[in-house]
């Protein structure tokens, strides 16, 4: 009787802790990585990738209209001509990427990282970049481009880039 009763204790037991690794991956899932990625030409478009990883990706021409990319880290990626409109950027990391081409039309890029970024051609109309690092040569840049309020926060870009 008590052989049994140890037996099924070790089996609860061991049930119970070998389950809780698989209930922890569900609940804290690790961020998608594409870094090093080629992805041209890919759709993203409304999906929901918060701190995705595309850190030295080819971007080219990738779509990412109305994606949610709070966190995403998109070190020194190549995106020329990509789709960020209306994408969610607050808090991502976008230093060094090349955005020559690309729509950032009301996208939301609060307190995200943009240093040494590229935005020649850039479509920036709309884009709310409230407390986003930006250096200074950048921000006379997009000075002279920013137009339009931002739809999801009311954010003008030129208030949002404190042009003068």
């Amino acid at each position: 009787m008590i052989l049994r009763q140890l037996a099924i204790f070790v089996l609860a037991f061991t049930l119970y802790f070998s389950a809780l690794p698989a209930q922890a991956a569900t609940k804290y899932a690790p961020p998608l990585s594409f870094s090093n990625a080629q992805l041209p030409g890919r759709d993203f478009s409304g999906q929901t990738l918060p701190a995705a990883e595309f850190s030295n990706a080819n971007l080219f021409q990738t779509n990412f209209a109305n994606a949610d990319l709070r966190g995403a880290v998109m070190s020194a990626s190549v995106m020329n001509k990509a789709n960020l409109h209306a994408a969610d950027l607050t808090y991502a990391m976008l230093d060094q990427a090349n955005l020559t081409d690309a729509d950032l039309s009301d996208a939301v890029l609060v307190e995200s990282i943009l240093l040494r970024s590229t935005f020649q051609n850039t479509n920036i109309a709309g884009a709310d970049f409230t407390d986003a690092l930006l250096d200074g040569g950048q921000i006379r840049e997009l000075c002279q481009v920013a137009t339009g309020v931002n739809p999801q926060t009311g954010v003008s870009t030129r208030e949002s880039l404190g042009c003068r």
